[in-house]
């Protein structure tokens, strides 16, 4: 169960936007390797393999041995083709072997064939000999006919290794224009003793899934194929079902719904045509997570271009030989992993945290090691079921193949697998969201785990991974979103677990405290007095939570402009805390240090001066003097001091505090840069507007690096800037920062927040002494 714990031991801290004249306007609660990549412009499409011919066919002025595959249906020319045939034909830098990589269904095979296609028309081939290399036999097979077909065979050769070693030497000294094509090479180990030697006169393309370096190598080029852009899937969709413009926008979203991915297009295609839907018909089945993606192709015997498998069967291939290498069996249950978060970006690290290790080792039945993990990874990746980049440290999906992934899997076993990713992300979440694209793509994969995993994360209870994401939208800033985000969050959890669960009471304050931080403290002193009511008849009255709830009904009674209603309700719920849990316990201290600020808060600076004063007494005894709440209250003391007529006093104190803070917390802390900002202002309030000018302008550049540009703390401390700008002489300048600051709190805050009414404010009196001035 995530926790009721809103208050915050820093219970006197930042001044809220409050520059306005020589009022504060309030103060915050609380801050507790030579790889040729074509990309989209890959010029293949499904990869069409027609039933075998005969072994030597006359085209034009090319000899053939073996088909090569006829263009498919509504085939989508891109300039790659050209690009590849530039390559082969640029001179001395010719490329004369390409190896062209990428998952099934990219279009390889017809990337493949256009380009000999392309040097058939040309006239700039003799001989074209196109391979099925399945395997070392097939390989040699072909060789060995071709062999035969150019004169290289000897009636003497007695099998078919004679003659396509035969073969082998012909293509080396041969002064004919030839390529070979190696199509659907699933093991590079096959080509080992066959790969076509350099000639001037000859080219290689070779078509295949792995990534192994081997392939990048003695002159060969690995070229990345990737899927259709979305302008050419869009094309392709709109010729292969007959739609007219006026339906881009549901080709569009289809498109990308498939990960324009050409052979699942076509199949999609196909689907649309047979059944007689229209796209957005299909994307109604589609996003129906109770149909197989097998459900919605055609039927084998009906697969467009002459297609042998459909999307679901050529990854499931590619899936049993990853699984097969070493380390054998557990590639397939990464993929598992994998499949329930963000295509787009999954952190490495998720894969090697204790909950994944645990994972892996129980479904393959043995102890699995981290080194293990990794070699998996990369088994997926040199089979091109995903990409993983070291360098980035994440590893991007397929949506499809993360479909394909999850349609057989076992209810039980998808929820396992979805707990399991949601242990993960949650154990690599770090304490503070520094780093905007850390916590940008932390929470991008608990939304995709949230939608892959319908309700598992919310049986039996409500996973912490759901309230840790959503804290994070608020914490960075978007305080709007956390408030929406958790209303559906709440409604969730309310239809899967009941109105009295416990996670569904956590849920309800979750969303009461940010519906208050999104400028809304009157609201969320409703809702909390409602969930009040129901935590009173579900918990009753000493149940821990049901006094957290007392405790946030308390303060933002406060910040909705009761001081002092806050403060008499905090004196009763101190009462019962010290009946239910005892003078030294963590949350009676706490309400303590909450009750001290909000008398303060009503009128009695020297009152909250004199109970901090208490706290702290207590606070070293049972804590330690470097306990963060000691530390806390000793901030709250010296702020008190401050407000109480003795800023010079306060300023004193901040500074040894911030000494302390330092060596305890570190310079990034969170805390830390509060301590800052508090010893900054009492500075000037001390009579040093200049130096408080300096060390906000130092905050500032550490909350940005720390924090980001959209965090509260940031805007609070831009807010401080310039007001002490202003104070200390220059109006004009605190005209132009405020200007700039409502500019950016209107678009992270909106225009009703207080902070927005307050920057409001402070402009406007700025103005007016910089009119006076």
């Amino acid at each position: 169960m995530a926790v009721f714990a809103w208050w915050n031991p820093w219970g006197w801290g930042l001044p809220r936007f409050g520059w306005a004249g020589t009022e504060q306007a309030g103060w915050i609660a609380g801050i507790a390797s030579g790889v040729l990549s074509l990309m989209t412009l890959v010029d293949g499409f499904m990869a069409r393999r027609a039933k075998p011919g005969p072994p030597s066919v006359l085209v034009g002025a090319a000899e053939r041995v073996g088909r090569v595959p006829e263009r498919a249906a509504w085939f989508q020319d891109r300039p790659v083709g050209v690009v590849l045939a530039r390559a082969a034909k640029a001179g001395r830098t010719a490329v004369l072997t390409q190896v062209l990589s990428g998952m099934g269904g990219v279009g390889k095979t017809q990337l493949a064939a256009e380009f000999a296609r392309r040097l058939e028309r040309g006239r700039e081939v003799d001989v074209v000999v196109w391979v099925t290399a399945s395997s070392r036999d097939a390989i040699v097979a072909r060789y060995a006919e071709a062999a035969r077909a150019v004169g290289a065979a000897l009636a003497g050769d007695g099998d078919d290794e004679a003659a396509a070693s035969r073969f082998v030497s012909w293509l080396e000294r041969t002064s004919k224009r030839w390529l070979v094509v190696l199509d659907n090479l699933d093991s590079p180990g096959d080509a080992a003793d066959w790969w076509p030697p350099n000639n001037r006169n000859g080219r290689t393309v070779v078509t295949t899934r792995r990534r192994d370096p081997v392939l990048d190598t003695d002159g060969r080029v690995l070229v990345d194929v990737d899927v259709f852009s979305l302008g050419d899937a869009v094309a392709y969709l709109r010729d292969a079902i007959g739609a007219g413009n006026d339906r881009d926008d549901d080709l569009t979203a289809l498109a990308a719904e498939l990960g324009c991915l050409p052979l699942a297009l076509a199949q999609a295609a196909a689907f649309i045509r047979d059944r007689g839907i229209d796209p957005a018909g299909y994307r109604t089945r589609l996003a129906d997570r109770r149909k197989k993606l097998a459900d919605l192709v055609p039927p084998d015997d009906a697969l467009p271009d002459g297609h042998r498998a459909t999307v679901a069967v050529t990854w499931s291939l590619s899936i049993d030989v990853a699984d097969g290498h070493p380390p054998a069996g557990l590639a397939r249950y990464v993929l598992n992993l994998a499949a329930v978060l963000d295509p787009n970006g999954i952190p490495e690290a998720v894969f090697t945290t204790g909950a994944a290790v645990v994972y892996l080792a129980d479904r393959s039945g043995r102890e699995v090691a981290v080194d293990e993990v990794r070699d998996a990874l990369r088994n997926l990746h040199r089979l091109s079921l995903f990409t993983h980049d070291p360098q980035s440290g994440l590893v991007r999906v397929h949506a499809l193949v993360q479909r394909v992934t999850l349609d057989p899997l076992h209810p039980v076993h998808l929820a396992a697998v979805a707990r399991t990713a949601a242990d993960a992300l949650l154990a690599i979440w770090p304490t503070i969201d520094r780093d905007h694209d850390t916590t940008q793509t932390l929470r991008a994969n608990a939304v995709a785990l949230r939608t892959a995993s319908g309700d598992a994360l919310l049986q039996p209870d409500a996973h912490a991974l759901l309230f840790r994401s959503l804290r994070s939208l608020g914490e960075t800033g978007q305080v709007g979103a956390a408030a929406t985000a958790l209303e559906e969050l709440l409604a969730d959890v309310r239809r899967v677990l009941g109105p009295d669960h416990p996670d569904t009471l956590t849920a309800r304050s979750n969303l009461a405290h940010w519906r208050g931080e999104a400028g809304d403290p009157a609201g969320a002193a409703t809702a909390l007095e409602e969930l009040l009511a129901d935590a009173l008849r579900v918990q009753g009255p000493d149940h821990p939570d049901t006094l957290t709830t007392r405790n946030n009904l308390a303060h933002w009674r406060g910040e909705a402009g009761d001081p002092a209603g806050a403060a008499t309700a905090l004196e009763e719920l101190l009462t019962d805390r010290l009946r239910v849990q005892g003078p030294d316990h963590p949350h009676t201290l706490a309400t303590r240090s909450n009750l001290a600020s909000w008398r303060g808060e009503a009128g009695d600076p020297a009152g909250a001066a004199t109970a901090f004063e208490e706290l702290l007494t207590d606070r070293l005894r049972v804590l330690g003097p470097d306990h963060p709440d000691t530390l806390a209250t000793r901030n709250n003391l010296a702020g008190w001091r401050g407000e109480a007529g003795d800023p010079a006093g306060a300023a004193t104190a901040f500074e040894e505090l911030l000494t302390d803070v330092l060596r305890v917390l570190g310079p990034d802390h969170p805390d830390t840069l509060t301590i800052r900002n508090n010893l900054a202002r009492w500075r000037g309030e001390a009579g040093d507007p200049a130096g408080a000018v300096t060390a906000f302008e130092e905050l500032l550049t550490d909350r940005l690096r720390v924090l980001g540009p959209d965090h509260p703390h940031t805007l609070i401390t831009r807010s401080d800037l310039a007001g002490w700008r202003g104070g200390a002489g220059d109006p004009a300048g605190a005209v132009t920062a405020f200007e700039e600051l409502l500019a950016d709190v209107l678009r992270v805050l909106g225009p009703d927040h207080p902070d927005t009414l307050a920057t409001r404010s402070n402009l406007a009196h700025w103005r007016r002494q910089s009119s006076v001035g």
